[in-house]
């Protein structure tokens, strides 16, 4: 029989609205991920038998490289080091697990969180956004996570795999892309699926919903977190709903958030609140991490809107200059965001990473000695985007020497970091070695995905090459160009 959740899940998926990818996007990658969930479903989970462990991590490996080659990531470290550093303090206190663990934000805005085999958690940035301490993000951090813990997801893929490929494409757009983002995509593979209903089987049941929050509230009790962020945050996303039928967030389609679910939460807070361990202080960083996410990646308008806003009643309010100084640098206001950064930093012994933003801008704003002392001071092996900027002040101020090193510990530590190559390549260039420069410019176009332009590269480093260490590394380049080579997507 067919759930009214699950009615109601089909319903919202079919009202939804399309956000930012363009819908043959969105298509090929629900395609994609359903072709490949129904062959692992089909060859790998015999009938009657449940996914286990290994094939549980194998279909994450191929689900993570459709997700990074098609959806929108947010890389920012200090955004994604902080979600990491709140997941893994609740971890700390989980049995031990099979999987590692992995945190990710997507650039989408809506209002969803979801997790995939194998421990990757996903949270859309429209719902980092809304919330508003670090109780709430660990809330929904901890109860995805116990998802996971208890193979919620494992046993959803497991229930659906006698469903033909359309409904699975429609489920699968429902987990991943959500009612806000998924509508006109899903509605594209399911024409003629089964029934509406069944487009819901990979929604948690009720049942799953109440034990991730009985088991989720006890680990984050146990990380020293209140558990009030679980329930304020799901009435945040609650809410959301009575704007209209159109708006109801992505994150009830797949957790259903009744009354009943909300109650129980808020019964079982006031019953163990005095057995609760005590609350130990939060990892820290939610404030810089949850600005720097409104003012680099919501609405630009509206994010200017909103420091400028802040400063208004507030002027002395350090976050505010940074998040103003941010969000004036998505259109190119490059003095006017120095000071702002300048403010926000004064009296702040900790601004390291304001300070590497403050870098960057007197960069863009051709202050190159101003730039180049604030790198130095701010940029590390583990801030590749600071390193960056850093060695092209180096190349800015004639330092070319110097530049080229920089850039070598970039791709040294960041070997995906495909714009390094690019001025790698430039610098090696300007000091007349021309093998590195070709070679590391036919990496650059390689990893763009340009392969005329890495053939004829790597072609003229192949010419240039002065012995077989150098011809090694080159033909290996162009064997991964080869399109003869079968190459799954996302894997180098």
């Amino acid at each position: 029989m067919v759930s009214e959740d699950a009615m109601e899940t089909a319903g919202a998926v079919k009202k939804g609205k399309i956000t930012n990818m363009p819908i043959k996007n969105k298509i090929f990658a629900i395609a994609t991920m359903a072709a490949f969930l129904i062959s692992t479903i089909v060859v790998m989970v015999p009938e009657g038998n449940c996914i286990t462990i290994q094939e549980e991590r194998e279909l994450s490996k191929e689900f993570m490289a459709v997700v990074r080659a098609q959806f929108p990531l947010i890389e920012d470290p200090i955004i994604v080091d902080y979600v990491n550093r709140v997941g893994k303090r609740i971890l700390a206190v989980v049995p031990p697990q099979p999987f590692e663990y992995q945190f990710h934000v997507l650039h989408e805005d809506v209002y969803n969180a979801f997790a995939t085999p194998a421990g990757h958690i996903f949270f859309n940035s429209g719902l980092f956004a809304a919330l508003d301490s670090e109780e709430e993000l660990a809330g929904i951090i901890g109860h995805e996570i116990t998802h996971v813990v208890c193979r919620h997801i494992s046993d959803r893929i497991e229930s659906s795999k006698k469903i033909g490929m359309a409904t699975l494409a429609g489920m699968v757009a429902g987990v991943l892309l959500g009612a806000g983002g998924a509508a006109a995509a899903a509605s594209a593979v399911t024409v003629g699926s089964v029934a509406a209903g069944q487009t819901a089987t990979l929604a948690y049941s009720r049942e799953d919903e109440m034990q991730a929050d009985q088991l989720g509230l006890e680990y984050l009790t146990l990380a020293g977190y209140s558990g009030e962020g679980l329930l304020t945050s799901l009435k945040k996303i609650r809410s959301k709903q009575w704007y209209g039928s159109e708006q109801i967030p992505s994150y009830l389609t797949t957790h259903p958030a009744s009354e009943a679910r909300m109650s129980y939460i808020d019964n079982w807070l006031h019953q163990n609140r005095s057995n609760t361990v005590q609350k130990r202080g939060e990892v820290g960083g939610f404030d810089l991490a949850h600005t720097r996410l409104v003012a680099l990646y919501t609405d630009e308008k509206a994010a200017l809107n909103r420091f400028k806003s802040t400063l208004d009643a507030s002027p002395d309010n350090p976050l505010a200059h940074y998040g103003y100084a941010l969000a004036l640098t998505r259109v190119d206001q490059w003095h006017e965001a120095a000071e702002h950064m300048k403010r926000a930093i004064e009296g702040n012994a900790l601004a390291t990473s304001m300070l590497r933003d403050l870098g960057e801008i007197y960069f863009h704003d051709g202050q190159y000695e101003k730039a180049m002392e604030a790198l130095s001071a701010s940029s590390s092996e583990k801030d590749p985007e600071g390193k960056l900027y850093l060695g092209r002040t180096q190349m800015e101020l004639g330092r070319i020497a110097e530049a080229r090193d920089t850039f070598e510990n970039v791709v040294r530590y960041n070997e995906d970091f495909t714009q390094a190559y690019y001025y790698l390549g430039e610098s090696s260039g300007r000091l007349g070695d021309m093998f590195s420069a070709h070679y590391n410019l036919g990496r650059f176009y390689r990893q763009k995905g340009d392969l005329k332009n890495a053939g004829f590269h790597l072609n003229r480093a192949l010419k240039l090459a002065v012995d077989d260490s150098q011809k090694q590394r080159v033909e290996l380049q162009l064997k991964a160009m080869d399109p003869k080579k079968e190459k799954k997507p996302g894997v180098e």
